[in-house]
């Protein structure tokens, strides 16, 4: 089982109380990833959410003419990849660690289990996982919501 006290200031626990974040912690892996290492790449097939315990990672998009271009780097209590466990879309975007990362994955089969076992815990981490990706709809920079949007099949 996974402690996940330490990142309950993270908007994926919003609203839950210490006793729902620690049975969620049954449901995640940790893995330490070095510096330099691809979490994932832009259109593989996604399988896991990502919550960054420590570190930090940089979400990244291939350009036409195959450059790449940083989006955003994420730290600490951030969520990255979340849409995987919802949807069965490719990944719309690379992540690599920029600096060495503890990370907490949810894989969307182990998502599917909480959701038969404790579906209110599961609607909770649900409308949190909308949440974070509105937030970045809604606050980041053009770029990114243009990734976003292309997540979505959609031109921004």
């Amino acid at each position: 089982m996974t402690n996940l006290a330490t990142l309950k200031q993270s908007t994926l626990f919003n609203g839950m109380s210490d006793a729902e974040i620690e049975a969620l912690g049954g449901f995640f892996n940790e893995k330490l990833m070095p510096e330099g290492m691809t979490v994932f790449v832009e259109n593989m097939p996604g399988e896991s959410l990502f919550l960054i315990r420590q570190g930090a990672i940089q979400i990244s998009r291939m350009l036409a003419e195959g450059d790449e271009k940083t989006l955003v780097i994420l730290g600490a209590e951030e969520v990255f990849g979340e849409m995987a466990i919802l949807d069965a879309a490719p990944r719309s975007a690379t992540a690599r660690v920029a600096e060495e990362a503890r990370l907490l994955s949810l894989r969307k089969a182990e998502y599917e289990v909480l959701c038969e076992q404790n579906p209110r815990l599961a609607l909770k981490l649900t409308r949190n996982i909308v949440r974070v990706f509105s937030r970045r709809i809604r606050e980041n920079d053009d770029e990114y919501r243009e990734m976003l949007f292309w997540s979505l099949g959609k031109q921004a």
